[in-house]
């Protein structure tokens, strides 16, 4: 499983207080634990600093790297802050997250993915909005493919990132995830799935429980990146679980290294 840190984000209010005073120690100590617990990337976003986003965002990534050679995935809608933090990054190659069909963003974003060996989130969004069926992922995530590939970005560089949505609004949306990333996984070989799964338990009590279960079936579905806190055991538990079910995990070594640590006794 790939996985993305997602906890060096400024709408995080420690990691949002630390940006705005340049408290460097939290940052560094929030990527260090995440690369310790098995992130294979370092999401940095600063976004809720609108006018100062290329500068905060730079000096996220520059912390970062600063104690880790994980590399960061740099998070954000906003082409010159990603520019600004890619010509800091150093060492192993970075993520950006994301580019979607959205025209603005794609026309923004592609210049800067375009020949290049970035890997890149590309998320099933459009100007239409939200998809709503797995025939509708499965378009936009045709188009994302085709046109990501005619710019030359190799097809093993793309996270695809269908979109998971509440089941608490609609009883469907977990199935039509699911559905979309067997698909996608099937019609684009060597392709990549990645999303930010605990947005399937939004408005419903005891989310860790949904999430880590989801987590289980969605990797038996093929999918083998996500945005999430490797802190969580009892959510790297549920990825080593689903790895086994999914025929993943060679005598099952991984899930009796995950027991072994005692992940699962987080899962109480």
């Amino acid at each position: 499983m790939i996985i993305i840190g997602e906890l060096i984000n400024a709408s995080r209010k420690t990691i949002g207080a630390a940006i705005r005073e340049k408290d460097a120690g939290i940052v560094r100590d929030t990527a260090s634990q995440q690369a310790e617990h098995g992130a294979s990337y370092i999401d940095v976003n600063a976004g809720i600093f609108l006018d100062d986003e290329p500068e905060y965002l730079s000096w996220l990534v520059e912390n970062v790297q600063a104690v880790t050679d994980v590399p960061c995935a740099i998070d954000s809608p906003n082409p010159k802050a990603i520019e600004a933090a890619l010509a800091l990054h150093g060492g192993a190659t970075p993520m950006i997250n994301s580019i979607s069909l959205e025209s603005d963003r794609w026309e923004n974003m592609l210049p800067i993915v375009a020949g290049t060996d970035l890997k890149v989130v590309a998320l099933c969004m459009s100007d239409e909005g939200m998809p709503q069926t797995v025939d509708d992922r499965m378009r936009i995530s045709d188009k994302l493919v085709n046109g990501l590939v005619q710019n030359n970005v190799r097809l093993e560089n793309i996270f695809i990132d269908p979109l998971v949505q509440p089941l608490g609004v609609n009883k469907e949306f977990g199935m039509q995830f699911l559905d979309s990333i067997e698909r996608i996984t099937t019609q684009f070989a060597g392709i990549h799935t990645a999303c930010g799964l605990s947005n399937i338990s939004y408005g419903l009590p005891g989310r860790k429980h949904i999430n880590r279960a989801f987590m289980t079936i969605a990797v038996t579905r093929g999918l083998d990146g996500a945005i999430l806190n490797p802190l969580d055991k009892g959510m790297r538990a549920a990825i080593a679980l689903g790895e086994a079910l999914a025929g993943k995990d060679d005598f099952c070594m991984k899930y009796l290294k995950a027991f072994r640590a005692g992940l699962f006794e987080a899962t109480a």
